[in-house]
């Protein structure tokens, strides 16, 4: 008995015993599985990194990417960022209240009596406040800019003779997509005739009348049409044209620089990495700041990726707001530069013991240092990447906390002011075609067809069922060789960025104020720039023609990637 096997003596082999022990080793087994199961997918949870849209899509699903709410990890490309105006809602009530031409005809100028008496005026200077003239100016705008909406008119200035006349509105093309108003200043030649009655001979070129540029200390307003409804909270848009005042902000007094806090960022590996990079690590900071209630003291200087630069090494010097508008940035947000900010610490910070609250770990969230006192708080970035990346910071249960603002980043006026100035020459009535070629065309293994598709005999034929004969085409292209694209001047008015070279050179007000913004050193227009006005021309043609999705059977990123980037 006592060496009897105990499943013996507890009869667990007896026949009517052997259902009971099948069921209960499936149990086991199954829960066995179960927990192998459940070990695994937390293994897997906890290493897995979900992929960010732009490491999928990084120049389709931008858009997607920086309206959404979502802030995971970045992957960077060498497209041209996107910034906050590219996302606004377009403002109905601001755009619908344009001036027409019955709007001056029946406004309070309207009812001027012409002089009877007019021996002797007819070769006299005119006199540019009077308000007929400046009645007549406005309906002359009008009927001969038939592309554009006026918004507003100012006060007729004396131009550079006692015939002409200078005038500035405001305005935004009829079909513009984007939500931005521009500004242009012209002159106007103005003719008496015999009854001493007012016409305009001729209209200058875009910003040909620099006297009305400024509006003059004390001057009367203009003309503008006020909306019928009021907005409660009406949103700031860009506005291209006016004079930029992107001097760096000035601390007021030691009392001021005592009674604030500063966040700053020190170190990492964002540097002269391409611009949507920088970009995505400065918005992180910049939220944060926001989040802790903090001024931002921020490094104006960048380094420009050697993808962007004609010697195709990275260039540093470069400085934020050749690319960016700072102006918007310092009304929107509390910023300094940190030249200024150390010069002011080192001044004061043992006398009014101020102290300095040192991050040296990027997994240390802006929630933790919500209650921070101290004056500054530091995050210092080590050498080793990705971890050195500012937008670390941002990423796991921050993200759900801080937001970047995007809203208060905008182009560079003085770039876009360019992109006006091109537009205006082609009057605001021209398509737009974006060919794709350079490397490539040469790969045909990844882009089989796409040489093929863009030769200048098949655009022809593409685009004859897309665009109108004699339409005047803004090509924006990575083709080196602008003489390529000759067979389309038959059929069309093409044109392309390198034609408005004098809108950048030395001669230009472009040039004057980034030099004077260069402590005196010339600033070159690089790679970035051109693609960013080039970039932006394009997306103001009535009609826009998209290599990828018009021109070409081939995907935007090579063979079989045509379902991956379909928005």
């Amino acid at each position: 008995m006592l060496g009897r096997n105990p499943l013996l003596r507890n009869g667990g082999f007896r026949p009517e015993n052997l259902g009971q022990n099948a069921l209960s080793m499936i149990g086991n087994l199954c829960f066995t599985i179960f927990v192998i199961g459940v070990l695994i997918f937390t293994i897997i949870a906890a290493t897995y990194e979900p992929e960010d849209p732009l490491f999928l899509h990084p120049s389709t699903k931008i858009t997607t990417f920086l309206t959404s709410t979502s802030n995971a990890t970045f992957k960077s490309d060498n497209t041209v960022v996107k910034t906050g105006e590219d996302f606004m809602a377009s403002n109905q009530t601001a755009f619908a209240t344009f001036i027409n031409i019955t709007d001056v005809d029946n406004g309070e100028l309207a009812g001027a009596t012409p002089r009877l008496e007019c021996e002797g005026e007819v070769d006299k200077s005119i006199d540019c406040t009077d308000q007929e003239v400046f009645h007549v100016m406005m309906k002359a705008a009008i009927e001969h800019f038939k592309d554009i909406h006026f918004y507003r008119f100012g006060k007729a200035v004396p131009g550079s003779d006692d015939r002409s006349c200078h005038m500035a509105w405001r305005f935004r093309p009829k079909e513009g997509r984007t939500v931005a108003f521009y500004k242009d200043y012209r002159s106007f030649e103005i003719s008496r005739s015999d009854n001493c009655t007012y016409s305009v001979v001729r209209i200058g070129d875009y910003h040909s009348g620099g006297n009305a540029r400024k509006r003059k200390k004390n001057q009367k307003p203009g003309f503008e049409k006020k909306p019928k409804k009021q907005e409660l909270h009406p949103v700031s848009l860009p506005e291209v044209g006016e004079t930029v005042n992107d001097s760096l902000p000035v601390v007021e007094s030691e009392i001021s620089f005592s009674q604030h806090r500063y966040l700053i960022y020190v170190g990492g590996g964002d540097r002269c990495k391409p611009m949507n990079h920088y970009l995505w690590s400065f918005m992180c900071a910049l939220g944060e700041a926001q989040y802790l209630n903090r001024t931002l003291v921020m490094d104006l200087s960048i380094c420009l990726s050697s993808i962007y630069t004609s010697s195709q090494q990275d260039e540093e010097g470069k400085d934020f707001r050749f690319y960016f508008d700072f102006e918007h940035l310092k009304e929107s947000a509390p910023v300094l530069d940190q030249g200024q900010f150390w010069s002011d610490w080192n001044k004061w910070h043992q006398k009014d013991r101020l102290n300095i609250h040192l991050v040296e770990d990027f997994r240390i969230t802006p929630m933790k240092l919500a209650g921070v006192k101290d004056a500054l708080i530091m995050r210092k970035f080590g050498a080793v990447e990705p971890d050195n990346y500012w937008y670390r910071v941002c990423e796991g249960e921050t993200e759900s906390a801080v937001q970047r603002p995007w809203h208060m980043i905008w182009k560079s006026k003085r770039l876009m002011g360019i992109v006006s100035a091109i537009a205006s020459k082609l009057n605001w009535d021209f398509d737009s075609v974006h060919i794709v070629r350079g490397e490539k065309a040469k790969n045909k293994k990844l882009w089989p067809n796409l040489d093929v598709d863009t030769s200048p005999e098949s655009l022809l034929s593409t685009l004859r069922d897309k665009i109108d004969e004699g339409r005047n085409i803004y090509i924006a292209t990575d083709e080196t060789d602008m003489s390529f694209f000759d067979p389309l001047k038959d059929r069309y008015s093409t044109h392309f960025l390198n034609e408005y070279k004098d809108l950048w050179d030395e001669n230009s007000e472009w040039y004057t104020e980034t030099t004077k913004l260069n402590n005196g050193v010339p600033v070159e227009f690089d790679g970035y720039m051109r693609s960013s006005v080039d970039t932006e021309v394009f997306l103001r043609g009535k009609k826009q023609i998209e290599t990828f999705n018009d021109l070409t059977r081939d995907c935007k990123d090579g063979v079989n990637t045509c379902s991956s980037t379909a928005s």
